[in-house]
């Protein structure tokens, strides 16, 4: 009997290349869930998935685990989509709001508020997505990952692109989500999970057709220019330095 693995996918216009592949290139059968990247996490650590396109930030915890696939969600320069959006400058931001569908975001922003910016803020929770700009208080500023961003450019004075951030200060380029397998999960089902990531990416401008996003003019050169999905070892190296930073955010539960 062949293997039809359960596979789980972030749900936002990056992923969309590897989607595509997966459902078009032909010579893998999976069944593809997808889902925000703290959610595809959950479904993966409670075994509901075999495969998953997981956020980076969550992969040390794994047990019996390993990464596969020469692909990643990844940036060199201005990713876009993981932004700190705020009406202070940066020195002057008291109280963070936590966009809570990706845990590698939030911790590479306390990496960022340690490090780099040298600030120490309070961190709460986002719970609404709706008028930020309108409702922030001084010193206010919100954590945004993923197309929620694109509705939100140039509503806030600042934005604060992680990413560029992150390369600004490391000289290395970030990794947002790395593709895991369970370790057992056969070869052959890998090589044709990298046969189908590879023929998404050569089609990316069929998959933003596909998918609902041609109307969109920012999309082919998010996908061209702010990602770079090949996992190299600049990004490997990236990794590994984020990891043993050992930061860890958590929001508290009810902000003021």
């Amino acid at each position: 009997m062949a293997v039809v693995p359960k596979i789980v996918a972030v749900s936002y216009l990056n992923t969309i290349p590897f989607v595509y592949g997966i459902e078009h290139e032909g010579s893998l059968r999976a069944d593809l869930t997808l889902a925000p990247p703290a959610e595809c996490a959950r479904l993966y650590m409670e075994g509901e998935a075999d495969i998953a396109l997981l956020p980076a930030a969550v992969v040390p915890q794994l047990k019996s685990t390993e990464i596969i696939t020469d692909y990643c969600i990844g940036a060199v320069h201005s990713v876009r989509t993981v932004e700190l959006m705020s009406n202070s400058e940066i020195k002057d931001i008291r109280r963070i709001f936590l966009d809570a569908h990706s845990r590698t975001s939030v911790q590479l922003l306390g990496y960022l508020a340690k490090n780099v910016w040298r600030i120490d803020p309070e961190w709460c929770p986002l719970d609404s997505y709706e008028n930020l700009a309108a409702e922030a208080a001084e010193g206010d500023a919100f954590l945004l990952i993923g197309d929620k961003v694109f509705d939100n450019e140039g509503t806030f004075r600042y934005s604060y692109d992680l990413a560029e951030a992150w390369q600004g200060a490391t000289k290395l380029p970030f990794c947002f989500a790395v593709w895991v397998a369970r370790k057992g999960t056969p070869y052959s089902v890998i090589d044709s999970l990298q046969q189908a990531l590879t023929f998404g990416i050569e089609h990316t401008y069929e998959a933003i057709l596909e998918y609902g996003y041609g109307d969109r003019e920012y999309a082919y050169e998010y996908l061209t220019h702010n990602i770079d999905f090949l996992f190299d070892e600049q990004k490997h190296k990236a990794l590994r330095k984020f990891w043993n930073s050992g930061i860890k955010v958590e929001p508290r539960a009810n902000p003021g």
